[in-house]
């Protein structure tokens, strides 16, 4: 699988990147490493990477946004007070937590919850992107020191 997955460059590394910041735990940084360490150019992985990582944390915030009712009432048990305290609440403190998005078991579960506390979409495509983005970016910069000094 590891074979095909690196045999299958730019497309592989999208989707595996896009399930991976969804709510399957799965990663796709070993896959971005492999990647730069077979001669790949840093930027366009790092750019492909961050799309589709950026796309599914999307997908998230679409769950969010459109099932904020059934996941407030069903799932979460608020009542409406808590509800809008909790909008209040991450309105005011939480949207910084975005920039954090890419961080495993934490990262999927802040993009939805930003679809149900309504974040507008362009703050929280900016948050998200410039998070995912820095992260691949430096794992890129140490993939590419280390393959300097040890290759």
């Amino acid at each position: 699988m590891h074979e095909f997955l690196i045999n299958h460059g730019y497309p592989a590394l999208f989707f595996l990147s896009f399930f991976a910041s969804t709510l399957i735990p799965i990663g796709s940084e070993w896959l971005l490493v492999a990647l730069i360490a077979q001669s790949f150019a840093p930027v366009p992985v790092v750019l492909v990477a961050s799309a589709g990582n950026f796309l599914g944390a999307c997908t998230g915030y679409g769950i969010g946004l459109y099932g904020s009712t059934f996941l407030s009432a069903k799932v979460l048990r608020m009542n409406e007070n808590e509800r809008v305290r909790a909008e209040q609440w991450f309105a005011k403190y939480g949207i910084w937590s975005l920039l954090f998005s890419w961080l495993p078991l934490a990262g999927d579960p802040l993009c939805v919850v930003a679809g149900m506390m309504k974040v507008g979409f362009a703050r929280f495509a900016i948050l998200v992107m410039a998070g995912k983005t820095a992260r691949y970016a430096a794992l890129a910069w140490a993939t590419e020191v280390g393959r300097k000094l040890f290759f």
